[in-house]
């Protein structure tokens, strides 16, 4: 069966299908959204064609089913569209057969999402963040020149600039705001340049030949002035990682110190209860149970994160089977040959329903309102179920 001319007729024509299409899908995906989506934060060219190979892996897991099922569904459209399943049901030969090579790539992709899900997707996003941490100076006279401006309600200052001519800042306004909110320094001056301090996590704005005034009302010339000021958007933390940034050892070893800390947060709660239990009337020990139940909160959020990106990979994943399982009989039942006609008849209903349910189930099960499992792993119950179900009719058939 499996070295026969049947199948490898059939597994060729969605060797060939799933490339070309997985090739458009990728491109597709990285122009149009995260490309553009990068030129919008002011990274240059350099930097996006750089970033563009270390972008690619992290598209794998949406682009490979979603290929998986175009394929079947052309190719076994087209088997269908020129009689040919028609003819193999002439000779005898049982439809399994020539539904196997699908099977087989489905099965071929998800072990290939996984194992991109086990390392390499990780270690990409490392890349990547270590590529936008090495080039942050450049990245933040690109925001510059582009929008004019560096400001952020979070941040506790803001920055103008009329033009940027190299690496040097044409007519910058600095405003730096005070723990309420409010300026307390205004700076203006002919040029300015920026230095990045990594190790410190901080951005070093020299400006020269200009004006300083404070909330007071007093103003004062200076000739050279350096403020230093917190890095724009994390650029120089990573203390924040997401669960989909880790490796398994890293996600599991994490969990183990979440729960740790889960453990010495009870303790401390219960301790702290106690002592609360003989003096009532102590209002710090009170404040300080509610302190630490808003940390143990926090710290099973985080758990949950962890296992629901466990149970997320290999649900992704196995979407590449559950695709084919479903792509096979409806386009044979479809019979469509050209590429539209499938795209529109089979691919775009079972992909339009399966993604919204995924990421659905994904969120709902962040929240813990409802069961993790049923909510990350009901996707792919649907759609493999329905596939088994219109598999064992088409062959029974």
């Amino acid at each position: 069966m499996f070295g026969g001319i049947l199948f490898r007729m059939i597994l060729w024509e969605l060797v060939k299908v799933f490339g070309i299409a997985l090739f458009a899908i990728t491109g597709i995906l990285l122009m149009a959204g995260i490309v553009a989506e990068a030129t919008q934060q002011g990274l240059g060219p350099g930097q996006i064609l750089g970033a563009i190979p270390l972008l690619v892996p992290s598209t794998l897991p949406y682009t490979l089913p979603a290929t998986t099922l175009f394929a079947a569904c052309v190719v076994y459209g087209r088997l269908a569209a020129d009689n040919e399943i028609l003819a193999i049901k002439a000779a005898g030969v049982n439809l399994g057969a020539a539904v196997m090579p699908g099977v087989i790539l489905g099965l071929v992709m998800s072990f290939m999402t996984m194992g991109l899900y086990y390392r390499i997707i990780p270690y990409t996003h490392h890349l990547l963040r270590s590529l936008v941490f090495r080039d942050a100076e450049e990245l933040l006279y690109n925001r510059l020149k582009k929008q004019g401006m560096l400001a952020h309600s979070q941040l506790p200052y803001a920055m103008f600039v009329k033009g940027v001519q190299g690496r040097k800042l044409i007519n910058p306004t600095f405003k730096r705001r005070d723990a309420k909110g409010d300026v307390d320094v205004v700076a203006q001056a002919r040029e300015a340049h920026l230095r990045v301090n990594l190790a410190k996590g901080q951005m070093l704005i020299h400006m020269r030949h200009g004006v300083a005034s404070t909330d007071d009302g007093s103003r004062g010339y200076f000739e050279d002035r350096v403020f230093e000021v917190p890095l724009p958007m994390n650029l120089a933390q990573d203390t924040n990682r997401r669960a989909r940034d880790m490796t398994w050892q890293e996600i599991l070893a994490k969990r183990v110190e979440w729960l740790e800390a889960i453990d010495k947060s009870d303790e401390e709660i219960a301790t702290t209860q106690a002592k609360l239990e003989k003096t009532p009337a102590e209002p710090v020990l009170s404040q300080h149970v509610t302190n630490l139940k808003g940390r143990l909160k926090h710290e099973r959020q985080q758990l949950l994160f962890l296992d629901v990106e466990l149970q997320m990979r290999p649900a992704l994943s196995l979407g590449c089977l559950c695709f084919i399982l479903v792509g096979c009989p409806v386009g044979i039942w479809f019979s469509k040959g050209d590429y539209l006609s499938a795209f529109i008849t089979c691919f775009l209903p079972v992909a339009v329903s399966y993604y919204p349910l995924m990421l659905c189930g994904t969120g709902m099960a962040k929240e813990g309102k409802l069961d993790m499992v049923a909510m990350i792993w009901g996707a792919d119950i649907m759609l493999g179920s329905a596939g088994l179900i219109l598999l064992w009719r088409l062959t029974r058939n």
